[in-house]
Parts: C-alpha cells; sequence; structure tokens
C-alpha cells in the first residue's frame, strides 16, 4: 500500500473544513476580509473562491490515493460481475449527490453556501424546502456520495476508506462548529431584531 497518497488527502480532507471555519469565525469576530476587499459580498466571494479551489485540491488528492492504490480493491477482481455491479451502482450514486449538491446550491445561492452568515449576510428565513426538508446538511451529504461514487467506480477500498473520513470530518464540523456557530449568529440576530422593535414600540 501507498500511504503517502492516503495520507495525503486525509490531511486535506481534514483541513478544507477546518481551515475554512477558523477564516469563517474569525471573519464574523475582525471582519478582516471584509475591510481588506471593501465590503461584505467581496469578501465572501473570496472566501467562496478560496472554499472552491480548496476542495477542487483535496478532490485531486483523493483520487490520486485511489489511483496509486489501485491493487487495494474493494471486491476482489476475479469477481467480475459484482464488480459491473458496483461500477453500474457509482452512476447512481454520484448523480444522487450532485442532485443534493446542486439542488442545495440552488437553493442558498453563493452566499448563503459559502458561510456568508459569518459576513452578516443573512438569510431571511430558514430553508426548508428540498434538499433541505429531508437532510439537515444536503451539501455535505452529497459531497460525501460523490466520493463513495469514485470509490465505487475504482473499485477501491482505500477509497471507501477515506469516504468514512470525508463522513466523520463532516459530522465532527457540522455537529460541533459550524452548526452551533451559525446557530448562534442566527440566535444573535433575532434577539437584536427583537430588542430593536420593541424600543420603537
Amino acid at each position: 500500500m501507498h500511504t503517502k497518497p492516503v495520507v495525503l488527502a486525509a490531511v486535506g480532507i481534514a483541513a478544507c473544513p477546518t481551515i475554512w471555519n477558523i477564516v469563517a469565525r474569525n471573519e464574523y469576530r475582525n471582519h478582516s476580509l471584509e475591510r481588506f476587499f471593501k465590503g461584505k459580498r467581496s469578501g465572501c466571494y473570496v472566501l467562496a473562491a478560496w472554499i472552491f479551489f480548496s476542495s477542487l485540491y483535496r478532490d485531486y488528492l483523493f483520487e490520486a490515493a485511489v489511483k496509486a492504490n489501485a491493487s487495494a480493491t474493494l471486491i476482489p477482481a476475479q469477481n467480475k460481475a459484482l464488480v459491473e455491479l458496483a461500477k453500474k451502482t457509482a452512476g447512481a450514486v454520484f448523480a444522487g449527490g450532485m442532485t443534493l449538491v446542486l439542488s442545495a446550491y440552488y437553493r442558498l445561492g453563493i452566499t448563503g453556501t459559502y458561510l456568508g452568515d459569518y459576513f452578516g449576510i443573512l438569510m431571511s428565513e430558514r430553508v426548508t424546502s428540498f434538499p433541505f426538508s429531508v437532510f439537515e446538511n444536503p451539501m455535505y451529504l452529497g459531497s460525501t456520495l460523490s466520493f463513495l461514487a469514485i470509490s465505487l467506480l475504482h473499485n477501491s477500498a482505500v477509497g471507501v476508506a477515506l469516504t468514512a473520513w470525508v463522513q466523520a470530518v463532516y459530522w465532527i464540523s457540522t455537529t460541533f462548529f459550524e452548526g452551533p456557530f451559525t446557530a448562534s449568529i442566527y440566535e444573535k440576530a433575532a434577539a437584536e431584531a427583537a430588542a430593536a422593535a420593541s424600543s420603537t414600540a
């Protein structure tokens, strides 16, 4: 097994949400990007570009780890029927994942997707239509399914293991960091709006 590409992919997978959460929290407290790029939206767009391209590099590291360990198969190569079934399943899994990612992006837009809340660009109300009517974090789930699809397509045990790591990283991020902090932003905004309304009544 070639461990270096696997370690690099695992680090890249963990680094992406870790860095963007650190940058976003700093933005919420200090408005660094807003001041430097002279505006909330321009700052958010810069962060969005960084998230997008760093995610592409993470995806590259993932595929490099899978290809470097092509001999570490999930299904024995001699079981051709099952291997072919996995490849066909990969297409459906990828389509499902992309449906979740793209529909979530359609509902949220650029600023809603790329942490605009931390810049003070808040959604007017909670999004409850599909895919949010079914899944709490559809974009992260869709991303995880896409990694799983690549793993099945390449019959890669390494890919499946890294996909499990993707899911674990996203779960930790949304459960303990991004989710609670985003909720606190909206709770504070609601409290400030209620206080302002009562003061003018």
